[in-house]
């Protein structure tokens, strides 16, 4: 991306509790012009032998395009808005302020092409192999393409074999101006398309200025091409590539016009200096001052711009003295970095996906950017928002912050779109009636998916992005138990839940590698080793839990901190990789020292095939130590003005960057699950039999095409809160909301994570929220703890009887589903469904589900999950789709919506009973109420109270 200039604000004490939100493009409008005489008014264009493209002329004399698959030949999958331009392109010069993962990009537009024209609309088979198609030249192959860049790049696509035929190909031009689109537009006509647009005619302006102001406003003008291509049956691609932009020519004034305009300006200069003498020598009285002094301020700015404007003119002459008679065509302009696609949108039409969204499920009314980042603490609710601001600047983020968005959606009207490549992109869903998706870059590529329900968009979706791999038994198995402390904390409360039959699957420690001492508290030592000092007998502790059913799990993320001041270390992984240039750079050439909380670290160059070896043979020596599963944490926070060994544009890179980091780790799983096919080994324990050791790491960052490689996700930092955007409430909306994203395995820290400690409105995790967690977090795909930032301001699942006996209770509640959280895992392997779903996916024209967000949510399709998110409430309102009758698990209560409609009624749930219904008849339900009582989980109802 060109011109970018990114200040970092890292250093910053105190900074705006309130600040302002990124200067986007903004919602770009402009006119369609279209070419009536040379398209027929209704035609159509075939698309491959599944879709069909559409060109309309309304009543009005507005054009429009739809598509359609053949399928459904009345329900359009795309179209555009009648009269209004869907393709725009601009030029910005962004300025980028960035600061320990929070990024803002704001934009400053300088030139803007917003009105369109449609000269023609064409077929073209690039297959040169077909026999249905025959031999045809380069030249026959893309006629259309007349611009260099586009022919080149459309060539490329033909070359690789990734065009197959027939593209249908949307031609015409932009302007910065609806007079001039329409001037030139009327002159294309005229000649009949006889030359290269997008300036047919030349106009002329004598009479205005020839200072370099002027040729900023000059009219610009660049030829577009928008593309389509069937990659299947029910996949659609498109592509926009533009052409370089033009300015429009014209006869630049002569010496005597510019001799007076300068003479003018000179004149100007003295009327200023003017008046600025008789205000100082009129100022008498104390009212007169300071009247006058704002008149003089006032003066005095103009005195400078006009002082500006002068030399700017004389810099001009002294420069370009060939260029100021005659006519004359000024040279190229950059090439446009951001295009805008315009469709279509019905009123009450919701938008779902995203990716990992905390806030809201339906994004229709609003401005989502698609930019990897930290979430941020609080990301709207208050005070904690404007403290965390306050103290570093955007750290509280906002609803739209997120670690892992996706250019991606799918609406209640089963429209379904997604964005190929990394760049940043803006999908602007405020206007009622259209969608206008912005991308920063010099092209578009995209995906159009055809599907008649939410299940099949779904499945074509991962099926192209690719899906996640099964997890392995082990994992699914209990809880993963997160602990801290050092191996006598380990073994004490591993006693503990002993006594409490508590079924466990791992211990995940995470301090492993040694705690050390900040003014923030407690934090790791990022040197990716064993700390043994902090974990004495280590290999002991680990065979130890493994020879009773438990595997062990830790932690690392891509970053690596000096350890100089550390003891006992055996390496200083720092150093080797600061030695070797594995890390990402900075512009000076040197390494990156990249801020986090209270000290600076390295990070990792992914795109440096030395780097990704290297680090994978730090993961070999960690699984050696008999490690079988990791948190592969961060990934959001490669700098945007960083150096890479790819040489590729660092803003694209962050988005880029968490798969990067995904598949470093993928890669390592895969190659030691060779390693142990070619000598297998499996352990005989008392409790499950045979042991599968697969290896799973768990990761919070993440962009479109992560899933492929992840193993597993895990929602990040939640603050320990019932708030909605940053609490249990946004765990809830993250999990289905990526869960419709292509997120198939995710779950959120049991109790949340960030506490803190604020003066008047402490955050703190309360043993209620942590016993609410349990319950909605037993229905969820793994059931983890996490001690939190602040293990001693949080109640932990140990804290005390009460704690231990609820933790115990819901760990055998998941453990009691096991069986069906087996099936659904293989079903995410094989169809790309979420574990956890929103209700749209399987009643997606219920207008109640539709406006769902936390408050219930669906195992699979057979369990409902209405979980207690509210301080202090004993009930819930549930919702009962149309067509199912559902048993409540507790009570045996049976609950019938009408066929015609569903049903809404209030359910008693205390601590321990949460509001959780199976459906009737189901051999899922059947089993799982059985396995509760066999693994004695008490189902005795407690009387119902009035709900405080």
């Amino acid at each position: 991306m060109p011109n970018n200039r990114v200040r970092r604000r890292d250093g910053r004490r105190l900074n705006n509790p309130f600040p302002r939100c990124p200067r986007g493009v903004g919602f770009i409008k402009g006119n369609l012009f279209i070419t009536e005489p040379l398209i027929q008014p209704q035609q159509a264009f075939d698309i491959g032998t599944s879709f069909v493209l559409k060109w309309e002329i309304n009543n009005e004399g507005t054009g429009f395009v739809s598509v359609f698959h053949r399928s459904e030949p009345t329900r359009s999958l795309w179209s555009t808005v009648p009269g209004v331009a869907f393709i725009s392109a601009a030029l910005s010069s962004p300025f980028i302020e960035e600061s320990r993962g929070s990024v803002a990009i704001h934009d400053k537009v300088t030139t803007l092409c917003s009105h369109q024209t449609v000269e023609n609309i064409s077929v073209i088979y690039p297959s040169k192999t077909s026999n249905e198609f025959g031999e045809q030249s380069e030249n026959e192959i893309c006629p259309l393409l007349v611009g260099t860049r586009s022919r080149n790049a459309f060539l490329r696509g033909v070359h690789s074999g990734n065009l197959v035929g027939p593209i249908v190909v949307i031609t015409g031009c932009l302007y910065s101006t609806s007079k001039v689109a329409r001037e030139q537009f009327e002159v294309f006509l005229d000649n009949n398309n006889q030359s290269e647009g997008p300036f047919y005619i030349s106009k002329f302006a004598e009479e205005r200025c020839c200072c370099p102001c002027f040729f900023k406003s000059r009219p610009v003008g660049v030829r577009y091409y928008l593309s389509f291509v069937e990659n299947s049956d029910h996949d659609l691609g498109f592509t926009v590539n533009l052409d370089d932009p033009k300015l429009l020519s014209i006869e630049i004034p002569n010496n005597s016009h510019r001799q007076t305009s300068k003479n003018g300006l000179k004149t100007s200069l003295n009327e200023i200096q003017s008046m600025l003498h008789g205000i100082s020598v009129h100022s008498a009285t104390s009212t007169a001052f300071r009247t006058n002094d704002v008149l003089r301020k006032r003066a005095s700015s103009l005195l400078k711009k006009a002082r500006g404007q002068l030399n700017k003119i004389q810099m001009f002459q002294t420069m370009n003295p060939q260029k100021l008679s005659g006519k004359k065509k000024l040279k190229y302009l950059p090439a446009f970095n951001r295009i805008a696609l315009t469709i279509s949108s019905e009123r009450d039409e919701k938008f779902y996906g995203f990716g990992e969204q905390f806030s809201y499920m339906d994004m229709k009314g609003k401005r989502v950017p698609i930019l990897v980042q930290e979430q941020g603490l609080g990301r709207g609710d208050q005070p904690i928002t404007a403290a965390a601001n306050l103290v570093a600047y955007r750290s509280g983020g906002d609803w739209s912050t997120t670690y892992a968005p996706s250019p991606f959606y799918i609406t209640s009207s089963m429209k379904c779109l997604y964005l190929e490549g990394h760049d940043h992109s803006v999908f602007d869903l405020t206007m009622y009636n259209r969608v206008q998706i912005q991308i920063y870059g010099t092209s578009m590529q995209g995906r159009i998916l055809h599907g008649c329900s939410p299940t099949e968009l779904i499945e074509q979706y991962t099926g192209t992005i690719g899906r996640m791999p099964e997890l392995p038994k082990w994992i699914l198995s209990g809880a993963v138990v997160g602990m801290q402390g050092g191996t006598e904390s380990v073994k004490h409360v591993w006693g503990q839940l002993k006594k409490y039959n508590v079924p466990i699957s791992a211990f995940w420690l995470q301090d492993w590698v040694g705690q050390r001492k900040t003014s923030i508290g407690s934090q790791l030592w990022w040197n990716w080793e064993v700390d043994t000092i902090h974990y004495p007998g280590w290999r002991q502790l680990v065979e130890e839990l493994h020879s009773n059913g438990i595997l062990t799990m830790t932690y690392c993320n891509p970053c690596l901190v000096p350890t100089n001041e550390k003891e006992n270390t055996k390496r200083n992984l720092f150093e080797e990789a600061n030695k070797l240039g594995l890390f990402v750079q900075n512009k000076y050439g040197s390494t990156y020292m990249i801020s986090n909380t209270t000290f600076n670290v390295g990070m990792l160059d992914l795109t440096n095939p030395a780097a990704r070896s290297w680090f994978k043979g730090i993961l070999h020596e960690m699984v050696n130590t008999g490690v079988k599963g990791w948190m592969a944490d961060f990934g959001e926070g490669l700098p945007l003005d960083a150096c890479l060994f790819s040489g590729e544009d660092p803003i694209s890179a962050h988005n880029r960057y968490p798969s990067l980091w995904a598949e470093v780790n993928r890669e390592f799983v895969e190659e030691w699950k060779a390693k142990q096919q070619r000598n297998p080994r499996k352990v005989e324990t008392e409790k499950e039999g045979l042991v599968e050791e697969q290896l799973v790491f768990f990761m919070r960052a993440g962009f479109r095409d992560t899933p492929k490689w992840a193993t597993l996700f895990w929602e990040g930092d939640q603050m320990t809160s019932w708030q909605r955007n940053d609490g249990i409430k946004s765990a809830i909306v993250g999990l289905l909301s990526s869960g419709l994203s292509g997120f198939t395995l995710n779950h959120s820290d049991i109790g949340g994570y960030c506490a803190v400690d604020l003066p008047f409105s402490p955050y703190r995790r309360s043993e209620e929220l942590l016993l609410r967690w349990m319950e909605m977090n037993s229905f969820t795909t793994i059931f983890r703890t996490h001690e939190g930032n602040s293990p001693s301001a949080n109640k932990q699942f140990y804290s005390n009887d009460r704690t231990l006996s609820h933790f115990a209770r819901f760990a055998k509640v998941y453990k009691a589903w096991e069986f069906f959280r087996i099936q659904l895992v293989k079903e995410a392997a094989s169809k790309g469904l979420p574990v956890v779903r929103h209700l749209f996916l399987h009643y997606p024209h219920d207008k109640h589900v539709q406006k769902l967000t936390f408050q219930q949510f669906l195992v699979g399709s057979e369990v409902l999950v209405v979980p207690v998110v509210d301080k202090g409430r004993n009930q819930v309102k549930a919702y009962f789709p149309a067509g199912e009758d559902w048993q409540h698990i507790w009570t045996g209560r049976i609950f019938s919506p009408p066929m015609s409609s569903g049903m809404e009624a209030w359910i008693y749930a205390p601590l321990g009973y949460p509001a959780v219904f199976v459906k009737v008849g189901s051999l899922i339900g059947t089993t799982f109420m059985q396995n509760l009582l066999d693994l004695g989980v008490s189902t005795r109802f407690p009387p119902p109270a009035e709900d405080n």
